[in-house]
């Protein structure tokens, strides 16, 4: 099974991207719904959390309120190196296991998709990184839009990630969304046509 790695940051077409590799043919691992999975009351990922970071993070239902760690995390770079030294590994395992369903099940292509795909390490679960960008003035017109943010909040935001620069320099595509979607169907239909199906041949052959 061929795997590729979709990053970019926020507001670059991420998940509109994946969704058209899903129309191509593609399974997607979604990283944010591996996220929700593991922190499902009493999961390891769970019992990790709630060790590490106390019970009142909880929710009377006894899951982990996003909201309440989110506080806690964001407010102090040790306490969020604290909370990835614990999510990133397992989700790692996460990714893998559900690799491995994919192809028994007789899937040819995959696509991680993760925000945090360099941060997180799991670039080494793929075998080739495929990044999303768009213009800085673009992605905060959009996070306007469809988050109703002002200016300086998108612009906090898109300088609190990884350089564009270099999530770029460290992929093997760079999916140019800096147009509308009628061109970027044509990118990705182009770009599979060039780079997954002589491969997905090969591995079958």
């Amino acid at each position: 099974m061929f795997t590729i790695g979709l990053t970019g940051g926020i507001g670059s077409g991420k998940s509109v991207v994946a969704d058209l590799l899903r129309q191509q043919g593609a399974s997607i691992i979604d990283a944010d719904r591996l996220g929700h999975e593991a922190y499902s009351p009493n999961a390891e990922a769970w019992r990790q959390v709630v060790a590490a970071f106390g019970e009142d993070i909880l929710t009377t239902e006894g899951e982990i309120d996003r909201r309440k760690l989110g506080a806690i995390v964001f407010a102090d770079p040790a306490e969020l190196e604290r909370l990835n030294g614990i999510m990133h590994p397992l989700m790692a395992r996460m990714v893998e296991q559900r690799k491995v369903q994919l192809e028994s099940a007789g899937e040819t292509v995959a696509v991680v998709e993760a925000a945090v795909l360099f941060e997180a390490g799991w670039d080494t679960l793929v075998d080739e990184v495929w990044t999303t960008h768009a213009p800085t003035d673009a992605v905060v017109q959009r996070l306007h839009e469809r988050n109703g943010l002002s200016e300086a909040e998108a612009r906090k935001r898109i300088n609190s990630q990884m350089p564009a620069e270099e999530r770029i320099r460290r992929s093997d595509v760079v999916v140019d969304n800096s147009t509308d979607l009628a061109a970027l169907e044509t990118v990705i239909a182009n770009l599979w046509q060039a780079r997954v199906k002589g491969k997905v041949s090969q591995s079958n052959g």
